[in-house]
């Protein structure tokens, strides 16, 4: 087994790599493998904790704070990648081809992502300096903002799972390598599918404002698929 998982997969007898091209795998695995999936569960299933005392205590910061932190930190990892593989990546089989190109449409992706969140609107609210805003209102600004940026992080997310089965081809990387991936990203989508069924997956507002009928954004239909509101 142990002689098996050190192949790589071609079944060639080794395996070479340039120093650049490992590290940028470990810097996109890292970034595209685990910061930045990490981020996104936190956003959509820690808006309300256990223990909390929600709707008495609204507006936990912790998932907000550790959202941002983990999404710039997945890019910080995403750019290092990316700044290692500019003028090195010309492979030559067809896998290294299409990896090279989806991983810079990835790239931009990530960056629309960042730029989106920076056009997301104010906020407003009773704990705000102004009750009117973008979100409080859920104006059509805010709204177009939550479906595209929900939509296209978890996108962005499936094809970094395509781009980098490609890169491990393109690598002709070791068995253990592949298998480690997959077991991961099996207990990525089992913690999803869990922290869903158990319905953690809290309307955003209402983590926000509480279900008061009185905010406007509660007269609404809820944003994002899979989300619940536990009152109102």
């Amino acid at each position: 087994m142990l002689d098996w998982l050190l192949t790589p997969l071609s079944g060639a007898t080794e395996h070479q790599i340039a120093p650049w091209a490992y590290w940028h795998a470990r810097s996109m695995v890292l970034g595209w493998g685990v910061l930045l999936p990490l981020g996104a569960l936190l956003a959509r299933f820690f808006k309300v904790r256990a223990g909390q005392g929600w709707p008495v205590q609204t507006d936990d910061k912790f998932w907000w704070r550790g959202h941002q932190l983990l999404q710039w930190s997945g890019m910080a990892m995403v750019c290092l990648g990316a700044g290692l593989a500019w003028g090195n990546g010309q492979g030559v089989s067809q896998a290294a081809h299409w990896h090279g190109w989806a991983g810079w449409v990835l790239f931009v992706a990530g960056w629309v992502q960042v730029a989106g969140a920076f056009l997301r609107g104010s906020k407003g609210g009773p704990t705000d300096v102004q009750l009117r805003g973008d979100h409080y209102d859920m104006t059509a600004r805010r709204r177009v903002f939550e479906v595209l940026h929900k939509s296209l992080g978890w996108l962005a997310l499936l094809v970094a799972v395509a781009v980098m089965l490609l890169g491990l081809a393109a690598a002709d990387a070791p068995r253990w390598m592949l298998v480690l991936l997959m077991l991961w990203w099996v207990t990525l989508a089992a913690a999803f599918l869990y922290l869903q069924s158990r319905g953690k997956c809290i309307d955003t507002y209402q983590a926000i404002w509480g279900p008061d009928p009185t905010h406007p954004g509660n007269r609404l239909p809820r944003s994002g698929w899979g989300a619940r509101r536990p009152l109102g």
